[in-house]
Parts: C-alpha cells; sequence; structure tokens
C-alpha cells in the first residue's frame, strides 16, 4: 500500500500534472470574469440593436446568446494564450542559450577523434603536431 502512495505521490508532484491543475483552476476562474464581462457590457449593446422578432425572442434571442458564447470563448482563450505565452518565457528568462559546440579534431589519416592537445593520433599514431 505504501508502494502506491508513493507512486500517486511521485505522479500528482510531477511539474505537467501541476501545471495542467493549475490551468484547469485559472481557466474556470476567468471563464467566470469573461462572462461577466459579456452579460454586463456586451449582451446589452446586442440587445439595443434593432429588433427582427417581437421583444428579441426567438431567433434574434437565440443569435444574440449564441454571439456572446462565441465571443466568450475567443476572449478566454486569447487570454489563456497570452497567460501561457507569457509563463513560457518567464521560465525561459534564466536559462543560458547553449554554446554552439566546436567541432572535435580528427586525424587527417584515420578521421579518428583526437584530443586538441594530442601530437600523434592515438589510433595510428601518425604525427599530427604540425596539422
Amino acid at each position: 500500500m505504501n508502494k502506491l502512495l508513493k507512486e500517486f505521490k511521485d505522479f500528482a508532484m510531477r511539474g505537467n500534472v501541476v501545471d495542467m491543475a493549475i490551468g484547469v483552476v485559472i481557466g474556470g476562474a476567468f471563464g467566470k470574469v469573461v462572462t461577466a464581462v459579456i452579460d454586463i457590457f456586451l449582451t446589452p449593446i446586442m440587445e439595443a440593436l434593432p429588433k427582427l422578432e417581437n421583444g428579441g425572442t426567438g431567433f434574434v434571442g437565440s443569435l444574440i446568446s449564441f454571439v456572446a458564447v462565441l465571443v466568450e470563448f475567443l476572449l478566454t482563450a486569447l487570454v489563456l494564450f497570452v497567460i501561457v505565452k507569457a509563463i513560457n518565457k518567464a521560465k525561459n528568462i534564466n536559462k543560458k542559450p547553449e554554446a554552439p559546440k566546436e567541432e572535435p579534431r580528427k586525424c587527417p589519416y584515420c578521421l579518428t577523434e583526437v584530443d586538441k592537445k594530442a601530437t600523434r593520433c592515438p589510433h595510428c599514431t601518425s604525427d599530427i603536431a604540425g596539422k
């Protein structure tokens, strides 16, 4: 039983699982903010547009609801994209770019890799000091 709990703890504390959980929580909270913005600002503007039917019910009412949901989705996706992009950039701030690797020195006769300070090839014993 202890082994199972240890494996579960290792799984749950892995970076990807924790990142995903944080993303879900932030996404849910931000979804509520976007819904409030749409309900407070966008829906009254759309309802103030000229009505095609009595009282804005029927097709126009459904169209307003659909547009509100679509805008909510697009705003949520856009903001989450920006948040993830900022987090990824913040993760890479302290990372130093890798220096390009030097080409290894090779023996001109047998093409075996040779130490930079070597004067003879360890494989074919050729003199490579002046090359």
